[in-house]
């Protein structure tokens, strides 16, 4: 105890009293305690920790201005623009976009409003009979109406460009998170007649096919903006900036004539009905011009309902299918020979006994026709006098005559899919190959390349450009022959559509008419398809100052007949009589020609 008392008392000596403080009885003095004896706080710090905090101190300071000069500086313009994005949104004008009118302003596409509907899945609280009612109006199952709504919570479209009828029983039903908007959708008045020429547009309003994909860039325009503050409920408060006004697409007034388009589409698939065919195809062109009046295909679909589309009935068959001409070349054989002298329209020609050798095969005609002047080989329509006439004429004035007539070559037409053909170089043709060519084995070539080769014979020998597009001067012509020779050739092909031809079905009412029929087996791989035929018939109106020419090809037809005299000269008869009509043409004959329709004297072209 006396040890404690001994060490209080040493504390207290040590420790200084406060002034004016009384000592208590009995109370213990505390001494203040000496900091600088305390081993840890006596010890000497390292320069250099001070320096490093310092120097940390520093570094941290010169971080934060730096960053401040590249926010107030260097990254401004950023930043004001994330700024601006929390409360400025830009909008899009929409431009309308460019309406589609045939040669007399016809509509065959234009816009129109369409409500689009949309939802914000996470705000919609619809119950399952709603949801039913909704999915109904739709047009989609329940489940695939879920999974939509499940599959983004911000935002969803749930049918795009409906019918108002159904925009109105949406918004009956009152559902909270479904909403809608005004889109445009393109109409289509002349349907599926004029569906291979016009095309359409996606749901996002870019041209997919036809005339809307050609002029996309025409057609749609280019679209305005406003600059507009929304509050936090999404809707315009006020406009900011300059609105930028949308730019409408421009019009585009196509050569066609939708009377001409309508009949020749009804008389092609007719035709394909009829013969139980596979497809056809008709082209009409104004040789004056080089318009395009018609461009029709069978099958066909409507540009407004592409449900259950198949690739056969999106085809353009007249651009994109090409065949062996067959029959439809030898008026430019024989022209050719006019041209160069070879012979006359009353050289004589000896086909007996309907047959000939050429190294080691044999062409023959249909039926043997003895000695024939050259236009009864044209009449006739003789493989023999045919490949004997060709045999005077070089394999490079031959190809240069098909080269000349636009074969081998992609038509120069502003529309997508026209194919080439093929033409090979006449250094690689054998024997063989050059007789088969005088008549139409052996070269491709699609209908509309067949009927831009006619209009050579229209044009007194000139050959023309065509034009989709409505054009009031046609462009400068080729000159493939002379007027002298294409007369000659036009009155061989009025003996080929009259009595005594190949196609007297083609005759009609009012009107002279010439024109050349086709037949030839289809191509399968390296061969030739079995009793599978393609028909077609190629000729012009009136023949002493034509107006038109039109081609018209029926594919695979299975009714029994298959020769084109028979199965498309009647289109081509019925289409020139509509179109001339059309056109006010007035008639050249006084009264109807004597329609040969004995099969003795209608004789068909060989293969």
């Amino acid at each position: 105890m006396s040890g404690w008392r001994q060490w209080l008392g040493r504390f207290g000596q040590g420790g200084a009293r406060r002034p004016g403080a009384r000592a208590a009885s009995g109370a213990v003095s505390v001494r203040s305690v000496r900091y600088a004896s305390s081993p840890l706080l006596a010890s000497k710090t390292p320069p250099w920790r001070s320096k490093f905090l310092v120097g940390l101190v520093g570094a941290g300071f010169l971080l934060l201005l730096g960053r401040a000069v590249y926010v107030q500086v260097i990254g401004t313009e950023f930043y004001q623009q994330q700024g601006a994005n929390r409360y400025a949104h830009k909008l899009e004008l929409p431009a309308n976009r460019g309406r589609i009118t045939d040669r007399s302003g016809e509509l065959l596409a234009s816009s129109v409003e369409a409500p689009t509907l949309w939802a914000i899945p996470r705000d919609v609280t619809a119950t399952s009979a709603e949801k039913r009612q909704l999915a109904r109006l739709l047009g989609m199952p329940v489940g695939d109406l879920e999974k939509r709504l499940a599959d983004n919570p911000n935002f969803v479209y749930l049918r795009r460009q409906v019918d108002d009828s159904v925009a109105l029983q949406v918004r009956a039903l009152n559902l909270k998170g479904v909403h809608q908007l005004t889109e445009y959708k393109r109409r289509y008045p002349a349907g599926e007649a004029a569906a291979h020429v016009v095309g359409f547009t996606n749901v996002e309003d870019r041209g997919q096919e036809g005339i809307e994909l050609a002029f996309q860039s025409d057609l749609a325009g280019r679209d305005g903006s406003r600059r507009v503050i929304k509050d936090r409920r999404g809707r315009v408060v006020e406009d900011i900036g300059e609105r930028v006004p949308p730019v409408d697409g421009r019009d585009i007034e196509l050569a066609i004539d939708t009377k001409v388009q309508f009949f020749a589409y009804q008389r092609i698939r007719d035709a394909v009905a009829e013969h139980k065919a596979k497809a056809g195809s008709v082209v009409v062109l104004d040789v004056q011009s080089g318009e395009v009046l018609a461009l029709a295909n069978y099958p066909s679909y409507t540009p407004g309902d592409r449900r259950n589309l198949s690739g056969a009935q999106l085809r353009n068959r007249a651009l994109t299918d090409t065949f062996e001409p067959g029959s439809t070349m030898k008026p430019f054989i024989i022209g050719e020979a006019l041209q160069a002298g070879r012979v006359s329209p009353s050289t004589v020609i000896d086909t007996a006994p309907g047959r000939m050798s050429v190294t080691g095969s044999t062409i023959s005609d249909a039926h043997p026709h003895g000695a024939l002047t050259v236009e009864q080989v044209i009449q006739k329509s003789s493989n023999v006098g045919t490949v004997k006439i060709s045999q005077l004429l070089s394999e490079r004035e031959m190809w240069e005559t098909f080269s000349a007539i636009g074969l081998g070559q992609k038509p120069q037409i502003d529309f997508p899919g026209a194919v080439t053909g093929r033409l090979r170089p006449y250094k690689t043709w054998r024997p063989i190959e050059k007789a088969t060519m005088s008549y139409g084995y052996g070269l491709s070539a699609s209908l509309f390349q067949l009927a831009r080769a006619y209009t050579v014979f229209a044009r007194d020998g000139e050959l023309i450009p065509v034009s989709i597009t409505r054009s009031q001067q046609p462009g400068a012509g080729v000159r493939v022959f002379s007027p002298e020779v294409a007369r000659d050739v036009r009155h061989m092909l009025q003996m080929a559509a009259g009595p005594g031809g190949t196609g007297p079905k083609a005759q009609t009412i009012g009107y002279s008419v010439g024109g050349k029929s086709g037949t030839a087996h289809k191509q399968e791989g390296k061969g030739y398809a079995d009793k599978k035929y393609r028909a077609w018939f190629v000729g012009l109106a009136p023949i002493d100052k034509p107006r038109i020419v039109v081609a018209v090809m029926v594919d695979e037809p299975n009714a029994g007949k298959y020769f084109g005299g028979e199965v498309a000269a009647p289109v081509f008869s019925e289409v020139v009589q509509k179109t001339l009509q059309a056109m006010g043409v007035s008639p050249d004959l006084d009264v109807k020609p004597q329609i040969v329709a004995r099969h003795e004297d209608a004789v068909e072209e060989s293969f």
